[in-house]
């Protein structure tokens, strides 16, 4: 072993030590009584958070060894990772999910595909949801076209969809609410009828299945979020994949500042016409790094998330089988409550849920801020789904869009809506206390 292996090994175990002392569960840490034991009612239990252990924070010490700033060997190995996950040919890590979104969107727009969407152009979406599905429609100068949600699995109501239809109509851009699927088939045959792009946001539902498929696999391209609030976690970071090689190439040149040029970084000249091209007005063998033929951006991300990513990734299925678990055992305890209702799980779907999405229903003894504030109270974190009605949010008063129809789920849900966690840093001790607290909904909250 040489002296670069033998410290390498040597730093790794120290990290692992390092870990051992200050992340780790410590003997007894968790169990009733014992040091740093969850308290009920004084140990707050988050909605989400990260879950991780020595080998993620030893790849990236590993990896910041090697010093590579920027995107690299850890980064194309994630991505190689993650598209043979979802199934997909192609996937571009980028630094966010927004960021996953945005150049999604901006490949659709790209003047590489075919019939590619132009300014004024519409998209079916739907006001529920976080608004980075929605601002790349807006920034690229086309019209949202808003559709309600079902009532019970809260993702767009596909009988709303002819309703939504016009000449302009284009695309949709739609996500699995809180990691439930949307309903594939009717939408990939409305898109499939009309000619339609279809712009697939997993960010909330890595893993989740709709009839045997992996979601993330339906769209022309697909996003995916790595904040530490979803389904993995390399701290940020995103995805865009797609089997697609002509949008992929228009991903890829959007991600890297606009460049028409797709050499590996660090490789010069692997096309073999660096300098014999004519690009444009540009003088005839201009440089092809220096070339470009997207309004692009610069949105990699770095080789040590993508480490990090790596060992993520390797946990993700005992990780989305936590979340199952969690879900069913905490649904059924509020399932007790006969004023809340319990979002369904779509027709064919396996969802590898986000949350517990609650809505208080109108006959309630209690409105959701009462029972919200109780669950606070009771240091059991609670979120709204997002931005409720987006088209009620002080960013979005002035839009240009459409509305096919009402939005009355909608408005019900911002409403009446609210979720717990289900990720799968919650131990047997907190999951017992939420069900206990579920249930005790009924008792502090009578007619």
């Amino acid at each position: 072993m040489s002296g670069k292996e033998a410290l390498r090994k040597q730093i790794a175990a120290l990290v692992r030590d390092y870990y051992g002392i200050v992340h780790a569960p410590q003997p007894g840490q968790g169990e009733e009584g014992g040091p740093g034991a969850f308290v009920p009612g004084k140990t707050p239990i988050p909605y989400a958070g990260r879950v991780f252990d020595a080998e993620e924070i030893t790849r990236a010490v590993l990896s910041g060894l090697d010093f590579w700033l920027t995107a690299g060997p850890e980064a194309a190995a994630f991505e190689e990772a993650l598209a043979r996950y979802v199934d997909r040919r192609f996937c571009a890590l980028v630094n966010s999910g927004s960021s996953a979104n945005l150049v999604a969107f901006a490949a659709l727009c790209s003047h590489l595909p075919d019939r590619p969407l132009r300014p004024g152009d519409e998209v079916v979406t739907v006001a529920a949801g976080f608004p980075t599905t929605l601002n790349p429609i807006l920034q690229y100068g086309c019209v949202p076209v808003f559709v309600d949600v079902t009532r019970d699995t809260v993702n767009l109501d596909v009988a709303l969809l002819e309703r939504a239809l016009s000449p302009k109509t284009r695309a949709v851009a739609i996500a699995h609410t809180l990691g439930n699927p949307f309903d594939a088939d009717a939408v990939l045959d409305f898109c499939g009828q009309h000619g339609l792009f279809l712009m697939e946001d997993n960010c909330d539902a890595l893993g989740s299945l709709y009839k045997g498929r992996k979601t993330g696999s339906l769209g022309h391209v697909s996003t995916s979020s790595f904040y530490p609030a979803h389904h993995i976690t390399l701290g940020e970071g995103g995805a865009v994949l797609t089997d697609d090689s002509v949008l992929n190439r228009a991903v890829l040149s959007i991600r890297d500042w606009g460049r028409d040029c797709h050499c590996d970084p660090g490789r010069d000249n692997s096309c073999g016409r660096r300098f014999s091209g004519r690009h444009g007005t540009l003088p005839e063998g201009y440089d092809h790094k220096y070339v470009y033929s997207h309004v692009g951006y610069n949105l990699k991300a770095t080789d040590i998330l993508a480490a990090i990513g790596r060992a993520q990734m390797e946990k993700l299925p005992g990780f989305v089988e936590a979340r199952k678990k969690n879900h069913a055992r905490l649904a059924k305890a509020a399932a007790r409550v006969p004023w809340l209702e319990v979002q369904s799980a779509q027709a064919g779907a396996d969802p590898s849920w986000f949350a517990l999405l609650l809505t208080v229903r109108e006959d309630a003894p209690a409105g959701r801020d009462q029972v919200t504030r109780y669950l606070e109270g009771r240091r059991i974190q609670t979120r709204l789904l997002f931005g409720g009605n987006l088209l009620r949010q002080p960013a979005y008063q002035n839009i240009p869009h459409r509305v096919a129809g009402e939005l009355e789920n909608t408005d019900r849900i911002m409403n009446r809506a609210f979720f717990i966690g289900v990720y799968p840093g919650l131990t047997e001790a907190m999951l017992s206390y939420m069900e206990e607290s579920l249930e005790g909904l009924a008792r502090v909250f009578y007619t």
